[in-house]
């Protein structure tokens, strides 16, 4: 029986289509060191790659989160140790003015002092990482203290909340980043809205101390000294609570490396090639084709003339 030339033709076509589609994969393969380059590749293997590229770029947005978290509680430390000295500053300030031997020209230049020591208080305060404020709470884009010396007495009264701004660092799992300032610089209990009441807070204390200072009373520069040790403490106390919160950032980005790690690993061993034997593969492909090409050539030659 006689086989058409165009029968021939198709039969050759087909062989080259096949042999050169193989040889462009082993290609592919090669040049981009994968096994798995689409889904019909390995399609139980393609659905497990990218669950895990999905897995680890949830990861790397967990360990953006901790570092923008740590960025928050090292700059809350940096200015609340700034804090702590100040005030330790105003204490030995005060513990030398309640002495009788000062005079009131002294007590009067302290009490400027103070008022400096104040405001730097008050600039700590309204601390800022970027644009938004780590101590007003989850208030961060409102300047949480500010301070009013036109009222009759001056006051600093607060605008955040009582929230802490959290980040998340794993499923279910927040860590509190800032801090609500009527912790720190007020009394739990102390009620920012009506700051003149009579309870304590950092900037009422110092602005009491500035008074004491100007009409020269020992008795109120001695009370404010033990308001000054309440205050040294809650905020040495928020200090080591952030170098708490640092260290639990530092091991749970620790684990998130070992995951990611392990995650890429898993990934690596299902979609990545042996490259010596994917090159030994593509080097065969290539002999193929070139064969295929040779032969098709000579099949070609003889079927034309057989038509003749």
């Amino acid at each position: 029986m006689r086989i058409s030339t165009n029968s021939v033709y198709d039969s050759v076509k087909a062989n080259i289509t096949r042999v050169s589609d193989q040889m462009l994969r082993a290609n592919l393969i090669v040049s981009t060191g994968k096994r798995i380059n689409k889904l019909s590749d390995d399609p139980v293997g393609m659905v497990s790659v990218l669950d895990l590229r999905s897995d680890i770029k949830n990861l790397e947005q967990l360990e953006r989160n901790i570092t923008m978290g740590r960025t928050w509680l090292k700059t809350g430390e940096a200015a609340l140790t700034q804090v702590e000295d100040i005030l330790s500053q105003v204490k030995s300030l005060a513990i030398q003015m309640a002495s009788e031997n000062v005079g009131s020209s002294e007590r009067s230049a302290a009490a400027e002092t103070v008022d400096g020591l104040l405001r730097q208080v008050l600039a700590l305060a309204n601390s800022k990482v970027g644009d938004r404020y780590i101590f007003g709470g989850t208030n961060t884009d409102t300047t949480p203290f500010s301070f009013d010396d036109e009222d009759t007495p001056p006051e600093v009264t607060y605008a955040g909340n009582a929230s802490a701004f959290s980040i998340k660092i794993g499923n279910d799992l927040e860590v509190a980043v800032g801090k609500d300032g009527e912790q720190i610089f007020g009394d739990d209990d102390f009620d920012w809205s009506n700051a003149s009441a009579g309870e304590d807070n950092i900037f009422k204390t110092l602005l009491d101390l500035k008074g004491y200072l100007e009409s020269d009373s020992t008795a109120g520069i001695q009370g404010a000294l033990t308001k000054l040790d309440n205050h040294l403490s809650t905020v040495n106390a928020a200090i080591s609570d952030i170098g708490t919160r640092i260290i639990r950032l530092d091991v749970k980005e620790n684990i998130i490396a070992d995951l990611k790690l392990s995650y890429t690993d898993r990934m690596s061993r299902i979609e990545d090639a042996d490259i010596a034997e994917a090159i030994m593969d593509l080097q065969s492909r290539q002999v193929a084709y070139q064969a295929a090409l040779a032969s098709s050539s000579k099949i070609l030659k003889v079927s034309l003339v057989d038509y003749l």
